[in-house]
């Protein structure tokens, strides 16, 4: 397959690797210094012991690639423009896009069925760009389980060997033939792809982790194994996930929390802390801002997620890496 991955930073070059190595024409959209030594010494994993390199087509115009069979959007939720303004000449009449991040994606609202409403996410998708560049058809939800940083250029390093997932599902969650196909080949790859009946039972699954405990690591400047192993947070970690699942519970009837499998938490900075630590715009909106949403328009209180909240953001916005709206 012709496959391109738009942002190919730590996850996305990760995928990149070993998509290419199980014989597929992959191609990166990239920037940078990262940019730089993919072009001259290829993409480098460093996974369970071993390095792994693969050449791929690594550009930082999409116009230069050609349509593309498939297309995997690992961008942050807060870089999302400039998939808007790039995907187009990636696109042929087939070509879906697999949209893999963290946090609530932008696309939440397209196939609900009889699931409760959710409220207003406009500010996921400002202008309404993403949703006219893709719009019905084109995308395919994506939860990505997998601990990767950037550690040198053109290096990115897995510290979660025992998962890695991009699990995949149609926005109304109909079984379709690409979907099975593009399992079959994340599987091929050594990407696992597992069925699933319900990809929003797994967008929360993840994200009651993200909500709680990547912002908690962001706070502490702790590993997420780091967190759970402080005796001073132990006890407030079950408090925050239990307000986090009662919002999953309210929005997905019968909720259940997907199991990704590979142990206890990984000794991985997640990539909130990531972010802030490197001095990079956050993915606020998505982890913390559309979550409180979500909250409020169950009616539900979660006064230590809003509290751990709250101190995110004003660390994040006093650092220049999140702007918070103006109040109306």
């Amino acid at each position: 397959m012709r496959i391109c991955v738009f942002g190919a930073g730590a996850v996305g070059g990760h995928m990149a690797v070993k998509l290419a190595r199980a014989g597929h024409e992959v191609s990166c959209v990239m920037r940078g210094a990262h940019l730089t030594a993919a072009r001259a010494n290829g993409l480098t994993l460093e996974a369970g012991g071993e390095r792994f390199t693969a050449r791929v087509a690594a550009s930082d115009d999409p116009a230069t690639l050609g349509p593309q069979d498939l297309v995997i959007s690992a961008l942050k939720a807060n870089s999302l423009g400039g998939l808007a303004d790039g995907i187009g000449p990636l696109l042929g009449p087939e070509t879906a896009v697999v949209a893999a991040q963290n946090g609530v994606p932008w696309w939440y609202a397209r196939g609900l069925g009889a699931r409760p409403a959710p409220p207003d996410l406009g500010f996921l998708d400002p202008g309404g760009r993403l949703a006219a560049a893709l719009p019905a058809g084109r995308v395919i939800g994506g939860v990505i389980f997998s601990s990767n940083e950037i550690r040198e250029v053109g290096v990115v390093v897995n510290d979660s060997p025992e998962r890695n997932l991009l699990v995949i599902g149609e926005p109304d969650d109909a079984a379709s033939a690409r979907v099975a196909e593009l399992r079959a080949v994340l599987a091929a790859a050594g990407i696992g792809s597992p069925e699933v009946a319900d990809i929003r039972q797994v967008i929360w699954s993840k994200l009651i982790g993200n909500m709680t405990v990547s912002v908690l690591c962001m706070l502490t400047g702790k590993t997420a194994a780091g967190a759970f192993q402080d005796p001073a947070l132990r006890p407030v970690l079950p408090m925050l996930m239990s307000e986090a699942a009662a919002v999953a519970a309210a929005h997905i009837p019968g909720f259940v929390r997907f199991n990704a499998g590979g142990g206890g938490p990984p000794d991985h900075k997640p990539s909130f802390l990531q972010d802030y630590e490197l001095g990079r715009p956050m993915e606020v909106d998505a982890l913390i801002t559309a979550p409180a949403a979500f909250a409020r328009a169950a009616g539900l209180a979660t006064p230590m997620i809003d509290l751990m909240a709250a101190l995110a953001v004003q660390k994040a916005r006093d650092a220049g890496l999140f702007q918070a709206p103006a109040p109306m």
